[in-house]
């Protein structure tokens, strides 16, 4: 892990403040059990198990009653934050409690709690690629699947040309200062953000996209929970 003072180190920042209403659970879905852990738990741990990740600020509800028994097997630090309304406050929150233990120029990896199935080999391609890149980027996939565009009444509108497309994932990897900045800068022009490679398009930069795994899923769904049961086997053993 770089620890040299001309170095810069890199962070995950989990927001986990959401509701996952689309599971139907009787519980935010980051804390459903997933071979017998909860997905929160899987996903940090993958986290702060990969050897260039000094630590982790998360952002949890301010109503959460599950996360005192979230259990990490790891001797990084791990921040605890209040998270916000939006996934965007939720982040800025997360950032901010870096303060006291990262610099404004460290890089910063943006994870959905609900995405357990991370590889590592991506997270290692993507600090790879991004470390000496102007802006930072975004792990992603080609989208293979015919797209079509529909009215709000339902009816197919056209077929949008699928060359260049590319469907977003995380972690999104920027520097902590400049993310902040991008963010903040979003808010106060109105614009809702749904994803932290927005907020910088927004300031008028341009991320790069770095090429990951479509096994890489955000469990959103009661159905995809068997799916992220079924990567997160081969993953492990």
């Amino acid at each position: 892990m770089p620890n040299a003072k001309d170095q810069h180190r890199f962070w995950a920042v989990v927001p986990a403040a959401g509701s996952g209403s689309r599971m139907g659970a009787e519980k935010p879905k980051q804390y459903l059990s997933l071979l017998h852990k909860t997905i929160i738990e899987h996903t940090l741990q993958r986290l702060l198990s990969h050897d260039s990740i000094a630590g982790l600020s998360v952002a949890i509800g301010a109503a959460d009653i599950y996360w005192d028994s979230v259990q990490l097997d790891t001797d990084k630090t791990v921040v605890v934050t209040e998270g916000g309304q939006e996934r965007c406050h939720s982040v800025i929150n997360a950032l901010n409690a870096l303060n006291n233990i990262a610099a404004p120029q460290d890089w910063v990896l943006v994870h959905d709690a609900a995405r357990p199935c991370v590889r590592m080999q991506d997270i290692d391609k993507m600090i790879q690629e991004l470390k000496a890149h102007p802006v930072g980027g975004i792990l992603a996939v080609p989208v293979h699947d015919t797209i079509k565009r529909s009215s709000a009444a339902g009816d197919i509108v056209e077929t949008v040309d699928r060359r260049n497309l590319w469907q977003a994932q995380t972690p999104q990897m920027f520097r902590l200062q400049a993310l902040r900045a991008a963010l903040q800068q979003a808010i106060e022009d109105g614009f809702m953000v749904t994803d932290e490679a927005s907020a910088m398009e927004h300031s008028g930069l341009k991320p790069k996209l770095v090429e990951g795994h479509a096994d890489n899923i955000k469990v959103t769904r009661p159905e995809d929970l068997p799916l992220a049961e079924f990567y997160l086997k081969s993953l492990y053993l």
